[in-house]
């Protein structure tokens, strides 16, 4: 995807990768919030479609501002749906990732997940 010029505002994507079967962790529930010092506002919550992605920017034109948001995966819930034997409590539930976004540009910050593991990039 073309970077987004200065004048769209900018945006925020992700998707989700299930490492430990190889495919789109469709059906995960992924919550979005601001972060402004000691304060978290909720902005959204979406699932991901069959291909593990939004069907939507999280964030785009208008609605971008720069500054410090974070993500949170529900990624135990989606890990039991899909069979995976969890420990109780299971070592990943919630994985939140936080991070700051300076200027108006497109910011895609993917998860890839697995039952004792993940990982995150600045992608594009």
């Amino acid at each position: 995807m073309a970077e987004t010029s200065k004048a769209d505002g900018g945006r925020l994507t992700t998707h989700v990768l299930d490492t430990a079967t190889g495919r789109p962790a469709a059906g995960l529930s992924i919550e979005l919030h601001r972060i402004d010092g000691n304060e978290r506002t909720h902005l959204k919550t979406v699932v991901t479609n069959a291909d593990g992605r939004c069907d939507e920017p999280l964030l785009a034109g208008a609605e971008f501002r720069t500054g410090e948001y974070e993500l949170v995966f529900a990624a135990g819930e989606y890990l039991r749906r899909q069979g995976a034997k969890l420990t109780e409590p299971a070592f990943l539930d919630s994985v939140p990732i936080r991070f700051g976004m300076a200027e108006p540009v497109h910011y895609h910050v993917p998860l890839l997940i697995s039952p004792y593991g993940y990982s995150t990039y600045r992608g594009s």
